[in-house]
């Protein structure tokens, strides 16, 4: 019986090895797999952060330096900033294109078309290719099943988007003053001066930023609307807040605006909550473009003095959809609420101790145009 039993229990041990032998290879297959899977799924992970991380650096470098040379670098840039599978991302030239993103009405894609005259968008295309810079990723047991080696790509676009601007500006008494003083050169009865007061500088400002403007690639609408409070001075009467010119990509209605305003006196107090109300209903009424970001630049000179509150103004703003940058210009303006109405937005609020720092700050806004990842 010792003996029977000693063969039976030779014979399972034996069967076992062999089941053992037979599956060996198959769960060092699977566990290969299960692992490489992994990997794989990561790499894909860090590949697509780094070239969506490219696209947009590239897209806004285009945007502020309005050359190809400049967004190519930036997208190369910040294609190194990221690991993919431990190493930074290379790409070259011919993996970064640039050229025009539309969106149409009838699709709410985005639609990229390499090249040409108005540039606004830039692609990258991002791998680990036995074609690329940074080669193929090697997998840790791939080789069990004979693959050592697997190239991920990814595609990314980021766009410059289209927006609709509504200006609002200042053209209360203290705009006649000279930028750093009281004085008013010339009287309170004749136009501003030409060069040495307040609204001399927005005048310019306000031309700067129509020129910049007219060189991005985007075909912005832009309108304007000016604000004071209601009176009668010097024979003229004021009204609280006008709508000057509604929404157009032809800004001559704009730069007529500005010249005529500098052609008589501006007078009365500091109603900024009439004036944002005001840009409100340009920025929605029928002229408005449904896919266009909605902006406002609003500049002052001085402290709200009138009227609602323009920080309660600038909630209905945000419930709009509404961003509202505000500029303060000369040591007499509430840099306080004008930082909490562009707070209230998500807007930024800049200061212009002088009228060189006006223009600059109004091109810039002009010039810089929001980025949207869009493939």
């Amino acid at each position: 019986m010792n003996s029977l039993s000693k063969k039976t229990n030779n014979a399972r041990q034996g069967a076992m090895l062999v089941l053992i032998a037979l599956t060996l290879p198959l769960v060092i297959i699977m566990a290969a797999f299960a692992v490489d899977l992994a990997w794989m799924q990561l790499v894909r992970t860090e590949l697509r952060m780094a070239t969506d991380a490219a696209s947009r650096a590239g897209a806004k470098a285009l945007s502020l330096q309005q050359t190809e040379a400049a967004a190519r670098a930036a997208a190369k840039e910040a294609a190194q900033r990221n690991l993919v599978a431990g190493e930074p991302l290379l790409i070259t030239d011919p993996e970064i294109k640039l050229g025009l993103g539309r969106q149409t009405s009838l699709n709410l894609r985005f639609e990229f078309t390499e090249g040409g005259a108005l540039l606004n968008a830039v692609q990258v295309n991002g791998s680990r290719t036995a074609a690329s810079a940074g080669g193929p990723v090697a997998l840790f047991l791939g080789q069990v099943m004979g693959v050592s080696h697997f190239q991920p790509s990814q595609i990314a676009t980021s766009t410059q988007l289209d927006r609709d601007i509504c200006l609002i500006v200042d053209r209360s008494g203290s705009m006649m003053r000279e930028i750093n003083s009281t004085n008013v050169p010339g009287g309170a009865c004749s136009a501003p001066h030409p060069t040495l007061s307040r609204w001399s500088a927005l005048a310019a400002a306000v031309a700067g930023f129509l020129d910049e403007l007219d060189n991005t690639a985007q075909l912005e609408q832009c309108g304007i609307v000016s604000y004071s409070s209601a009176g009668n001075q010097c024979g003229i009467r004021f009204t609280t807040s006008d709508i000057n010119a509604r929404l157009d990509m032809d800004y001559r209605p704009i730069r007529d605006t500005m010249a005529d305003l500098s052609s008589r006196p501006v007078a009365g107090r500091t109603n900024i909550g009439a004036g944002i109300a005001d840009g409100i209903t340009v920025l929605t009424d029928s002229r408005a473009r449904p896919f266009a970001l909605k902006t406002m630049v609003l500049m002052t000179d001085g402290r709200h003095n009138t009227g609602p509150e323009p920080v309660i103004v600038a909630r209905r703003a945000a419930r709009e959809n509404i961003t509202i940058h505000t500029v303060t210009f000369s040591a007499e303006a509430d840099f306080a609420r004008m930082q909490a109405v562009a707070e209230a937005t998500g807007g930024e609020h800049f200061h212009a101790p002088d009228a060189e720092a006006l223009e600059r700050i109004f091109r810039q806004i002009a010039s810089t145009l929001p980025v949207m990842l869009t493939e």
